[in-house]
């Protein structure tokens, strides 16, 4: 079994010390739906009815709490035109841009995966965790 403990990993701090690292980027961006939303607003600035039709299941609740928890920690910025009817656009802060890579590296694992998962690829029996202690 693979351990995190090379100096490799170390490096780019995959140590406990990364935890509190982790668990903020988990606060900031984690969920069901904050991902999805920033991908379609990596491709595009979005208003807000093209997130909902582009995101399907969430709601507008939801979608509307998402936004501003975003646009609080600075990764999303919302733009009002002074318009009738009011026109409103998301798109990201300079500094949401540093997710950008983020973003880039989830998406690729997760195509990897879904290959290997259609592809008949070896998932572990539960009996290969009897042995594994956490923590």
């Amino acid at each position: 079994m693979t351990t995190i403990a090379s100096d490799a990993q170390a490096d780019i701090g995959l140590t406990r010390e990364g935890v509190p690292g982790i668990e903020a980027t988990l606060q900031t961006i984690g969920g069901k739906w904050k991902i999805l939303i920033l991908w379609h607003l990596a491709v595009r600035t979005s208003r807000y009815g093209e997130l909902r039709r582009q995101i399907p299941g969430i709601t507008e609740k939801m979608l509307i709490q998402q936004l501003r928890e975003l646009e609080y920690d600075g990764i999303v910025a919302r733009r009002v035109y002074p318009e009738v009817p009011p026109r409103v656009e998301y798109a990201f802060t300079e500094y949401g841009t540093s997710l950008f890579p983020v973003l880039c590296a989830l998406c690729g694992w997760g195509t990897q995966h879904r290959q290997r998962l259609t592809a008949g690829g070896d998932r572990p029996d539960a009996e290969d965790y009897s042995g594994v202690q956490n923590g």
